[in-house]
């Protein structure tokens, strides 16, 4: 079994990611959310000044994140940020939809982190601030039923359009050793090149 971590595949005819990427099998575990790290997911979509406007906001409020000790962990990434609306709905995208998995850091709770940086938990503060609709889960608490019906949740939120079409999305780390990089492919003229 082979999974081809670290590649996004290119929007399928219907402009989405495809939920499985081509030429696996139905079954094949290689499928979204596609696993990349963050400079190849920054590269892919920094296609359109609306969106490096988009990454620029994902990436200072990952910044914030890392000031508050969030460092491990991953995010699911999704919205019309993953689609290629600007063909097919002839507008670019709005926000991005973003999910943080994450283990509350050394010595404190979510009452604490909440009390400390409860900016990072306001969500319509973050969209308007940064154009990331967020939300968040807690990893490392022991794995119940209720944790599982909360994956559960954003992973089917989040394979279908509200259409009922199935589409994929993507995953990268939280951890912020690729930022500074992410951050300068935005600064470069190597943006705006995806076809």
């Amino acid at each position: 079994m082979t999974i081809d971590e670290g590649t996004i595949p290119t929007w399928n005819s219907i402009g989405v990611l495809p939920p499985i990427r081509p030429l696996q099998k139905g079954h094949s575990p290689d499928r979204s959310p596609y696993i990349a790290n963050l400079l190849t997911f920054v590269d892919r979509f920094a296609i359109s000044e609306e969106r490096i406007t988009i990454l620029r906001g994902l990436l200072q409020f990952r910044g914030e994140m890392h000031q508050a000790g969030i460092t491990s962990g991953f995010q699911w990434i999704d919205g019309s940020f993953l689609e290629n609306v600007e063909l097919t709905e002839g507008r670019p995208p709005r926000d991005m939809d973003v999910v943080t998995f994450f283990h509350l850091p050394e010595g404190e709770s979510q009452a604490s982190l909440a009390g400390r940086f409860g900016a990072l938990f306001e969500q319509e503060a973050l969209k308007d601030k940064y154009f990331v609709d967020s939300y968040n889960v807690v990893l490392g608490d022991p794995m119940d039923s209720l944790k599982v019906k909360i994956i559960s949740y954003w992973y089917s939120m989040w394979s279908h359009r509200r259409d009922g079409l199935w589409k994929g999305f993507v995953q990268v780390d939280i951890d912020p050793s690729q930022d500074i990089d992410a951050s300068a492919i935005l600064d470069s003229d190597g943006g705006l090149t995806y076809e």
